[in-house]
């Protein structure tokens, strides 16, 4: 009971020093083969003097001249997205931590804490090919790219919401931290302290090395990082027989490709709008409008549709789904591959334009020539109605950051790159945490809820579906199907403008959680794409495997059995799970109640690891694979406020409790000393006369 007590006495005495602050996102470590970058804290925390950030004066208080260090630093995003303030502050012993308060819109200048060349090592062009096109040289992607996010910070990076609790913050500080007329402020002064001591240093290869020596040497084993991965989300159109492994006689596929992740400068914050929603929206939608044309007239070639996870990570998905290719680990090989058609960023179209990219190297060789021409041709014929101004890109370039270019690391395949910018990219917010539903242009009137919401065909959506609708007729043709019922493919833009809802604005909704239910719980917060680590390496992240039952339910066919033969349907008649996968689908309400109408799937859908291939050949330091990692930690990530006392009434409660403690002890002995005189009692007569 006592040690109850005590705990309930140390949890009131703590709450009434410290103020924790809710909805703070950090600032984590990441690793590759070469570096550390992120952020961390000490194994104790950080601490610090509070300081607002609003002007010049502020930054030299902070850099200089306050009398108060080491500082916590308070600053709007407009400190925090220049480049030159974040170094200082990086390079400089007086600050201990950076608090930044994110709007909901970005700077209109733009903002990208990313690379100016993405991917820029891992992806086709080196000095073996096409030199003259490798690390940018002719075309800048990302030229408001400031490299932030690849970044040492010795000090943690919180980013907090404008809302109550950054109003509280602000006040403290303007009580405590503020002189009068100029002078440095009294104490007591107004402090915060950040937890995010990460366990992982210098670079994959050491961190990977470590994790070998506790796996193998160490009573209680502790990882002190985790490679980054999920899973990648495939499915032929035609289905395919997955227990046996690499070519596939008589087996030609049309890829049509896409990424399902994204990143910004905080950990797990990615909502990727127009980076990477758009594109796996738009390759979604096209999946779903060549169903009932398929089923009608199956074409002669394959397509399969495929998703990849951690393309913004040096190409993880890509990478590792070419790697089980060559090494016959995957149903069908290089051989099999036909072409390659990839949507990028498409969201974003200046006036009607739509760029087709194309690999000028690989073109100088006259077969492949001939099929880029093809693949041309068949989008430009699909185009006819649709309000679409395709257009190749009038100079020579390379290819811009794609999935494609692994591909074409293996061998030379015909294939086009779609986006919505000819050369740099139009994404103002390249990786960043303004990519978001607003800049997308996904709202909504006022007046709306949310179902009425997810109903809601905005122009975004609109224009999104002419681009499945282009995708869907494209891969028809490429794939040699019926052309005169080509024009009967098109997308509908009341599923985008569903898919974008749950996609950018609230993923716990009623279509959804139709689908599948046991994960929406999770990602009731607004959805985000940061790829994370591959921990258990079982199962796909629920993001993705969100994208999976989607797929399934948007491509194929709802069947009679029940939730036990949906599991193990192999003693059913025409079902086999070498073809097909079964999903058990929650289904929607039944009408006047409470009650659900689930069903069983029947789709071609799979996923399959995408973990670097480094990883699994142990070269940790791989230039061709993508050897990223991210950092464990053991304590918990946050933050809080408090009150910290002058220097010299630290040192005075220390020296009064010192002395309380010695004059205790002295005490103590002294009593401990004389027990015998002070608690002895006279002893009573041996014969007592009654």
């Amino acid at each position: 009971k006592f040690h109850c007590v005590l705990c309930a006495g140390c949890n009131s005495v703590e709450q009434k020093i410290y103020v924790d602050l809710n909805n703070t996102i950090p600032c984590v470590r990441l690793l590759n083969g070469t570096h550390q970058m992120g952020c961390q804290s000490s194994i104790s925390g950080n601490t610090g003097v509070l300081h607002v950030l609003e002007t010049e004066a502020d930054l030299d208080w902070v850099l200089k001249s306050g009398p108060h260090p080491p500082y916590m630093v308070l600053m709007d995003a407009s400190y925090f997205n220049r480049y030159t303030v974040m170094m200082q502050l990086k390079n400089s012993t007086r600050v201990t931590g950076v608090a930044v308060v994110i709007p909901s819109t970005g700077p209109p200048q733009g903002f990208s804490p990313h690379n100016k060349c993405p991917n820029q090592h891992t992806g086709v062009y080196s000095d073996s090919y096409g030199p003259g096109l490798a690390d940018c040289n002719v075309t800048v992607w990302n030229p408001l790219g400031n490299g932030l996010s690849f970044e040492d910070f010795k000090f943690p990076i919180f980013s907090l919401k404008d809302d109550n609790q950054t109003e509280a913050i602000r006040k403290c500080i303007s009580d405590h931290n503020v002189g009068n007329n100029g002078s440095a402020p009294a104490y007591p002064l107004c402090a915060m302290q950040m937890f995010s001591h990460m366990h992982a240093v210098t670079s994959t290869a050491t961190c990977m090395r470590r994790n070998y020596i506790q796996e193998h040497y160490s009573l209680n084993p502790e990882s002190v990082c985790d490679p980054l991965g999920d899973f990648n989300v495939w499915a032929p159109l035609l289905p395919l027989n997955v227990t046996s492994k690499g070519h596939k006689a008589n087996e030609s596929v049309v890829i049509a490709a896409t990424r399902l992740d994204g990143r910004s400068f905080f950990w797990d914050v990615a909502t990727a709008a127009e980076g990477t929603v758009t594109g796996f929206v738009t390759l979604l939608a096209a999946a779903h409008a060549l169903r009932s044309v398929t089923e009608q007239a199956p074409p002669s070639r394959n397509i399969l549709f495929t998703f990849f996870q951690g393309e913004t990570f040096d190409y993880i998905g890509s990478s590792r789904m070419v790697y089980d290719m060559e090494k016959k680990k995957f149903v069908i090989d290089l051989d099999n591959v036909h072409s390659v058609l990839e949507i990028g960023q498409v969201g974003l179209r200046e006036g009607t334009n739509l760029w087709m990219h194309t690999d000028p190297v690989s073109r100088t060789n006259a077969s492949v020539d001939e099929q880029v021409r093809n693949l041309v041709a068949n989008l430009k014929d699909s185009v006819t109605g649709l309000g679409i101004n395709l257009a190749e890109p009038t100079v020579s370039q390379p290819l811009p950051p794609s999935s494609f270019q692994r591909f074409l690391r293996a061998r030379p395949f015909p294939g086009v790159v779609l986006a919505d910018h000819q050369s740099s990219f139009v994404n103002k917010y390249y990786e960043s945490i303004y990519d978001n539903a607003a800049y997308l242009n996904v709202t909504y009137p006022s007046d709306l809820s949310p179902e009425e919401q997810l109903e809601y065909i905005t122009d975004t959506a609109k224009a999104l579906a002419q681009v499945a609708t282009l995708v869907a007729r494209t891969l028809y043709r490429q794939a040699d199907g019926n052309k005169d019922l080509v024009d009967n493919i098109t997308a509908d833009a009341k599923i985008v403008t569903q898919m974008l809802y749950g996609f950018l604005i609230r993923t716990n909704n009623s279509w959804f959680r139709n689908l599948w239910f046991l994960y929406i719980l999770v990602l009731s917060y607004t959805p985000q794409y940061y790829v994370g680590v591959s921990v258990s390496m079982t199962r796909p992240s629920p993001m993705t495997r969100l994208v999976q039952y989607l797929l399934a339910n948007l491509t194929g066919t709802v069947t009679a059995l029940n939730q036990t033969t949906c599991q193990d349907p192999s003693s059913q008649r025409n079902e086999s799970k070498e073809l097909y996968s079964y999903l058990w689908v929650r289904g929607p309400q039944s009408a006047n109640s409470t009650n659900r109408d689930p069903y069983c799937v029947r789709s071609t859908v799979r996923s399959t690891l995408a973990i670097s291939p480094a990883f699994e050949l142990r070269e940790y330091e791989s230039k061709v694979y993508s050897t990223w990692t991210e950092s464990r930690w053991k304590s918990s990530i946050k933050a809080r406020i408090f009150l910290v006392a002058s220097k010299e009434l630290e040192m005075l409660t220390l020296g009064v409790g010192i002395a309380v403690l010695l004059v205790s002890l002295l005490v103590t002995y002294f009593i401990s000393s004389k027990a015998e005189l002070l608690f002895s009692s006279t002893r009573e007569p041996s014969g007592t006369t009654y």
